[in-house]
């Protein structure tokens, strides 16, 4: 089935000089860009609606996974939530649109896992990917992991009509 889904490639990722061999990685499984858009600077509201609060303890839980010492994971989320936003505005950053059969769980697969020090090698995090969340918890930020891939129809659905506005 078509679909279309939102990649972010985060701050890192044009740091890095990764971009294009970023998106070879989902051309080369069939996908195609529908729209792209360079954020210089991403505003506040966008990255507030993007990373809600409400992501907190989902992402209080994974760190604690990947680390030590978290008692109180929502506390930690909210925690982890102000790093990514604050990460998102650290440099510019590329939303694209793709398109393709299955876009969703394609873009999944080859993209790998959050944390990159357990993404298999690969994917784009396994290969690429630099850090990890036990690190970047210890060191309190958030963890470079190149890329935000949407996860499901409904996530796509809302993260496509936030970054690409009609």
């Amino acid at each position: 089935m078509y679909q279309e889904t939102l990649v972010i490639l985060k701050p890192d990722a044009l740091e890095r000089n990764l971009v294009g061999a970023i998106i070879d990685r989902f051309e080369k499984v069939g996908l195609t860009i529908v729209d792209i858009h360079y954020y210089r600077r991403v505003n506040d509201a966008i990255l507030k609606k993007h990373y809600p609060d409400t992501m907190a303890e989902g992402l209080g839980k994974k760190a604690q996974l990947a680390t030590s010492g978290i008692n109180d994971p929502k506390a930690h989320g909210m925690k982890v939530l102000e790093r990514l936003r604050k990460y998102f505005t650290r440099n510019p950053i590329i939303a694209i649109r793709f398109g393709g059969e299955d876009a969703i769980k394609t873009v999944r697969k080859v993209t790998g896992y959050t944390d990159p020090a357990t993404s298999e090698k690969g994917t784009i995090r396994g290969d690429f990917g630099a850090d990890s969340i036990a690190k970047s918890t210890v060191e309190g930020r958030a963890c470079e992991n190149l890329i935000h891939a949407s996860g499901n129809s409904e996530e796509a659905k809302s993260e496509l009509a936030l970054w690409f506005p009609k």
